[in-house]
């Protein structure tokens, strides 16, 4: 696929300076672009690499119009408009419509007629697959389940019984839902499963990274809502909800009936606690371990920065007396009151 310059500006935005008959092929680094790719700079920073770059032309922020001769196109917002523009160049690739032979669909399974089923794929009874959605290779959809319009399914994935699935969902390779949530009832040193007869509803425009799971509900629904985007290899457990828009990376893990508000954004290898909730637009960093509720916006952060070994084991030794050296100030503060009344 190919676009020039004029027809990128017509369709989304931004002034043109330079040749709008330029036609543009991919995009690239600017370090990399070679003639036919388009780069993009959206800090001050970076404006030197514009220097030596080879690039047939950049987008650029409105501030720096004048930072170079190539052809460019000037926007508020150069990273969002590089992605918009390398959406339009890289479509994912689609299969044809149709149910492959080696895929298996319940006699009362309901499929769009544009829909795509993959080979190996498993259909249950009673299910819904939406207008335009592929179902990749050895997928299974269970009993009853729903999947949206214009989904994607990558391959290997597994959405259970009842769950539902919005519209234009990614879902891809090997993520889990509607797995049984984490309930058990302790009786006499043994354990007894506690049947998990909720659902998964995902919202519309959610995006769910390889090997995700999200667990069930207990009795009430696990909710994820539209426009979430989560990474690779994050757990959600059963009766979560996270709130529209909101975007979780990898390794995150997020434990029972915890509900995290709209617009916020949790790093790597995050641990939430069960039963708390989260303010909208919310921002917790890498790591970080959340144990009560934060009911008030902000930036939240508990892990430390790494050090050399030998200072962390210092730093570790000092952490682990901090409670001794609390108790030795407040003395100390007492027996200094003590003094300045009798002085």
């Amino acid at each position: 696929m190919a676009f020039t310059l004029t027809e990128l500006v017509a369709r989304f935005g931004g002034e043109l300076l330079g040749d709008g008959s330029v036609t543009i092929r991919q995009v690239a680094p600017l370090g990399q672009a070679q003639a036919g790719e388009i780069g993009f700079v959206s800090q001050a920073k970076y404006l030197s690499q514009l220097t030596d770059t080879r690039a047939a032309a950049v987008i650029l922020p409105a501030d720096a119009r004048d930072a170079t001769a190539l052809p460019r196109i000037l926007t508020p917002n150069p990273y969002l408009y590089f992605a918009r523009v390398s959406a339009l160049l890289n479509p994912p690739p689609r299969p044809p419509a149709g149910i492959h032979p080696a895929a298996t669909v319940a006699p009362d399974a309901e499929i769009a007629a544009d829909a795509s089923i993959g080979a190996g794929a498993v259909i249950g009874g009673g299910a819904r697959i939406g207008a335009r959605t592929v179902i990749g290779p050895n997928c299974v959809v269970g009993d009853h389940a729903r999947i949206g319009a214009d989904c994607l399914l990558h391959a290997n994935v597994t959405v259970y019984h009842r769950c539902e699935v919005g519209d234009r969902a990614i879902l891809h390779s090997g993520c889990v839902i509607g797995a049984d949530g984490f309930g058990f009832a302790p009786n006499e040193g043994r354990w007894e499963k506690i049947p998990q007869i909720g659902r998964v509803r995902i919202g519309d425009d959610v995006e769910i990274g390889a090997c995700t799971t999200i667990d069930r509900g207990a009795l009430e629904d696990t909710v994820i809502e539209e426009g979430v985007k989560l990474d690779n290899l994050i757990q959600v457990a059963h009766n979560v909800t996270i709130g529209a828009h909101s975007a979780i990376a990898a390794c995150t893990g997020i434990a029972g009936s915890a509900k995290i508000g709209r617009h916020c954004t949790i790093g790597g290898a995050a641990m939430i606690f069960g039963h708390i909730e989260i303010a909208d637009g919310t921002r917790i960093s890498t790591n970080t371990l959340i144990t009560k509720s934060l009911p008030k916006p902000g930036t939240y952060t508990s892990a430390l920065p790494f050090s050399e070994h030998e200072v962390w084991q210092k730093n570790a030794v000092h952490m682990r007396n901090l409670d001794k050296l609390v108790n030795r100030i407040k003395q100390l503060e007492k027996r200094l009151n003590e003094l300045e009344s009798k002085s």
